[in-house]
Order: C-alpha cells, then sequence, then structure tokens
C-alpha cells in the first residue's frame, strides 16, 4: 500500500468515526477490516487512532483559522481531511508539512469539491505559516 493509500484509508476511518461515535476508533478499525477487507496498515491506522485521541485540540485549531465556519457546520468529508492533515503536522515530524497539506487537498478534489480544496489549502497554509517553523 503506497503512502497516499494509507492516508485516504486513514481519512475514510476518521470519516466513519465522525458518523459512529458510539464505536471506539479501534472498533472502526477491526469493523472496516473485517467487513471491507481492509488492507492492514500500521501508518494509516495509528493516523486515525491519532486524529481522533486529539481531536479536541484539533479541533480547536479549526474553529481558530476556520473564519466564518464552526466545526460543527463544516461538511463531514472537509472535517475529516483536516483533522488528518492537522495531525500530520502536529504529531508526525518526520512529514514535511507542505507534504501534509498537498495530499489533504487532493484528498478534497478526490472526495469532495474544488472549493473544498481551496477552502482546506487556505486553513492549513495558515496554521503552518503563523505557528509552525518548518
Amino acid at each position: 500500500m503506497t503512502r497516499k493509500e494509507e492516508r485516504e484509508l486513514a481519512f475514510t476511518l476518521i470519516f466513519e468515526k465522525i458518523f459512529n461515535n458510539e464505536l471506539s476508533m479501534d472498533e472502526i478499525i477491526d469493523n472496516a477490516v473485517e467487513a471491507r477487507f481492509v488492507e492492514e496498515s500500521t501508518f494509516a491506522f495509528s493516523l486515525a487512532k491519532m486524529a481522533y485521541e486529539h481531536s479536541d485540540e484539533i479541533d480547536s485549531i479549526i474553529n481558530e483559522f476556520s473564519v466564518g465556519w464552526r466545526v460543527s457546520r463544516l461538511p463531514k468529508v472537509s472535517l475529516a481531511i483536516l483533522r488528518l492533515a492537522l495531525c500530520e503536522i502536529l504529531f508526525v515530524p518526520s512529514i514535511p508539512h507542505g507534504v501534509s497539506i498537498n495530499e489533504a487537498v487532493e484528498l478534497a478534489k478526490k472526495f469532495a469539491t474544488q472549493e473544498d480544496g481551496a477552502f482546506i489549502n487556505g486553513i492549513l497554509g495558515k496554521y503552518v505559516r503563523e505557528n509552525v517553523a518548518e
């Protein structure tokens, strides 16, 4: 599985968790492996778990940088992509921030709209410029 495919898997798990709050991330992962024959991926599973474990912190950043939009009003696809990308930016120092941003925009192009891609790019770019030294 390529890193891009692993990222996409992590995104789908994070997205699924948004709609299945009563299940733990481990249960969502187990269900995905069993029901959809998802290939096991340490990287994807780790990202999904980390994004969920730090969702309050990540959502706080999203709320701060998404002018005029609260997490509760964001399209769920955009929210899942933002959670994934910010998780990488905050907690996976081996991935360059530009890669995380670019991959998030690519996910938005595939699963959302061009406008969502621009919105996600804007939030992530502004956050990195203002808070993170590369």
